[in-house]
């Protein structure tokens, strides 16, 4: 199965691992919710391994909407920006659409601050109920229309949980 698409000079790249872990990337996507809060499972990674300048510059935002991006540091951690993408939850009211609009925010915001990587998670699975193929179908879609016109960035990884995640993204890389 395929793990990378070239996207003119650009990569689309796919792994498996632990997101704050990935080496060598200017900026990490969390899947926000719209408190801003930190919550269970990687939001707990990222209060721990950052430390609490990222809650605190979060509480000083406050909130955001669906589809909104909120840029804070990335604390003790080895990137320059955590990109907070406050993303739709399954059953809401036109998620593809709302997903879509988060996924091209959320590259907008990368290209503004310059980062040449960035990676994201499966978005919206798991937890928010986004289905696995709907993330996939969506973002990867929208990443790759994407880099076919911008600057930046020169690569986009998606950091996924498991080898479940990853095959549902590789078909999905496979057919584009």
């Amino acid at each position: 199965m395929v793990n990378e698409l070239k996207v003119k000079t650009k990569t689309i790249r796919l792994m498996v691992g632990f997101i704050t872990d990935i080496p060598g990337m200017d900026g990490i996507v969390y899947y926000a919710r719209p408190d801003l809060t930190l919550g269970s499972g990687f939001g707990t990674a990222i209060s721990i391994q950052c430390g609490p300048s990222v809650q605190e510059e979060l509480k000083k935002a406050g909130s955001a909407a669906v589809t909104d991006v909120v840029v804070t540091g990335a604390g003790n951690l080895h990137f320059k920006y955590i990109l907070h993408a406050v993303g739709p939850r399954f059953q809401e009211e036109d998620i593809e659409g709302k997903l879509k609009t988060t996924m091209l925010n959320t590259l907008n915001k990368a290209q503004e601050l310059q980062l040449q990587k960035v990676i994201f998670p499966a978005m919206g699975a798991g937890f928010y109920g986004i289905p696995l193929d709907v993330s996939a179908r969506l973002t990867l879609g929208v990443a790759r229309e994407f880099l076919e016109k911008a600057a930046d960035p020169k690569e986009v990884v998606f950091c996924l949980r498991d080898n479940r995640e990853l095959k549902v993204f590789q078909e999905q890389l496979q057919k584009m």
